[in-house]
């Protein structure tokens, strides 16, 4: 990415959050992060890529929610930025920190049923 995708993806980021946070934030959708804006060379397109902290249900309705309302977050957006073409914005689900909570259950029940049948010892020490 050049400077300027940077400097504006990164702007986006914080705009968006923002919008999130103030105009979207509600008990029936969930805590939402913005994880990252990624803009393509020409700033025509923006993949948003956002974290909802909630059931699978709450995670559905707010990407329901955006996906409709991307015309009218596009329009708060060029209020407030000022570029010569604001870019498409596609919404994706980052579900990487679910995958690292699968990954420590993994790991935490593999290391307990090491120690259970390990006798809780520690292991063989070599003494």
């Amino acid at each position: 990415m050049s400077i300027r995708t940077e400097k504006v993806a990164s702007l986006l980021k914080e705009e968006i959050g923002g919008i999130l946070q103030r105009e979207y934030n509600g008990p029936s959708l969930g805590f939402t992060t913005v994880v990252d804006v990624r803009v393509t060379q020409d700033l025509r397109i923006a993949k948003v890529y956002f974290s909802v902290y909630g059931s699978e249900e709450i995670r559905t309705r707010t990407m329901n929610l955006l996906e409709k309302n991307k015309p009218e977050i596009r329009g708060m957006l060029a209020r407030r930025i000022r570029l010569r073409f604001m870019p498409a914005l596609e919404f994706f689900r980052d579900d990487t920190l679910d995958r690292v909570d699968r990954i420590n259950q993994i790991i935490k029940k593999i290391n307990d049923e090491r120690d259970s049948t390990s006798g809780g010892d520690g292991g063989d020490t070599g003494a």
